[in-house]
């Protein structure tokens, strides 16, 4: 076993920084981040300080630090969704190993592009499909796995998106249009259908899928609706879209409550009322959730046929009040019920008492995808240190699957729900 892992970071947005680079500060006795790579100067700053970085070691472009000689063992890959094979291959062709951040592409011939590479190379690829990770659902895995409620039959899963998270990322933000990210069913939703098919351990064979951009679009503006949330909007007492109101006076996600992470680090590097207000006043975070230029879904729903004959269903909404993930397993002998906001989940063996497991909500324990960031990043530097791969751990193909499944969901909804064959996919 090596003394420390190195690791080199490509992209320092929300993912990269606060959520796996935070990580791996707590963990320098393991691993060690020696090369950071993005555009935007003040996150460089900030990440060379926290990392301890050498300056010959800090890159304005992704493409300048993959063009060295290899710098570390390993890299994360944290760039935009479009962007994420092309610099897998560079990393691959320099003999890294790699995290990379989901989804891998919305373009199927890159997909099959980079699968074909990692086999190649030989060099370890994992998915950031972090949900596998959480104590939840490995609780359901196990519960599942251990025969207590039979052969599944039937999957009903639910995807809260919450009504500000929508808005701050799929209608103001970085993956509001398909054309320049994925479509919502894989930006958003790759996630649930990775564990929708680990907990099944079944391929899926055919999906259909209906869903629409119903809501944030200029035909449901409010009567006196302001092209941005400072421009005198007359809409402004009631309406829960609101920039200030997100960014600034929600309890939730506010900096007037406390909060200087996730959503408001988005807008600045130094969350304060000040710099805040700044960005909602000219950036794109202040625009009017009725007057953007997105196109993605904020409803959609999808059914799957698995290979096993279990059929399973996937709703997303943008409609909700609370985040989180439910969903109710129905077996042949029991069924689960779980919801990921409370961390509990209950099983149930047919003519039997139900157990009930709270799994407890501390924020130390939960925090970053109900605890999937943290357990990912340990098992991956585990799996780089020479450690035993668990039933966690998947090859790329196998975490491509989702992806198969995310873009032909995407076709059936754009063809009014026509089933698609997904095996034609994996060719």
């Amino acid at each position: 076993m090596k003394d420390k892992i190195t690791i080199a970071i490509a992209g320092l947005g929300s993912r990269g920084r606060t959520a796996y680079g935070a990580i791996l500060l707590d963990m320098k006795d393991r691993a060690q981040v020696v090369a950071i790579a993005d555009f935007d100067k003040t996150r460089c700053e900030i990440a060379q300080k926290e990392h301890n970085v050498k300056s010959e070691n800090v890159f304005s472009s992704v493409e300048e630090m993959l063009s060295k000689e290899k710098l570390a063992d390993a890299v994360l890959i944290c760039t935009q969704d479009r962007d994420h094979v092309r610099h897998a291959l560079m990393a691959l062709d320099k003999g890294y190993d790699i995290l990379l951040e989901k989804p891998v592409s919305p373009d199927l011939n890159e997909l099959k592009s980079l699968v074909k590479k990692s086999k190649e190379t030989g060099r370890k690829v994992l998915v950031c499909h972090v949900l596998r990770y959480t104590p939840f659902f490995q609780t359901i895995k196990k519960a599942i796995d251990s025969g207590r409620i039979g052969k599944v039959a039937t999957v009903q899963a639910l995807e809260n998106v919450r009504y500000w998270h929508q808005a701050h990322s799929f209608v103001r933000g970085n993956w509001r249009r398909k054309d320049e990210t994925s479509p919502m069913i894989l930006a958003k939703c790759c996630h649930d259908l990775d564990y929708l098919i680990w907990l099944c351990g079944s391929k899926c064979k055919s999906v259909s899928s209906y869903g629409s951009l119903s809501y944030f679009k200029a035909e449901c503006a409010p009567e006196g609706a302001a092209l941005r949330c400072l421009d005198g909007c007359k809409a402004k007492a009631n309406c829960p879209y609101d920039a200030e109101k997100i960014y600034l006076t929600n309890k939730d996600t506010g900096v007037l409550h406390g909060n200087v992470e996730w959503p408001v680090d988005v807008l600045s590097e130094n969350p304060t009322e000040e710099t805040i207000r700044a960005a909602i006043e000219k950036g794109p975070y202040g625009r009017c959730v009725f007057h953007c230029d997105n196109d993605v879904v904020d409803n959609q729903i999808v059914a799957m046929e698995m290979e096993s004959g279990a059929t399973v269903t996937l709703t997303m909404s943008a409609f909700t009040s609370i985040g989180g993930r439910t969903i109710k397993v129905m077996g042949t002998l029991g069924d689960i019920q779980g919801d990921m906001h409370d961390n509990i989940i209950k099983i149930t063996e047919f003519g039997k008492e139900s157990e009930i497991i709270d799994l407890g909500r501390e924020e130390k324990d939960f925090a970053g995808h109900g605890g999937g960031d943290q357990m990912l990043i340990e098992e991956f530097v585990s799996l780089l240190e020479g450690g035993e791969v668990n039933n966690t751990v998947t090859t790329l193909e196998v975490s491509v699957e989702s992806h198969l499944v995310a873009l032909a969901a995407e076709e059936s909804r754009l063809e009014g729900g026509t089933p698609q064959l997904i095996a034609p996919l994996r060719g």
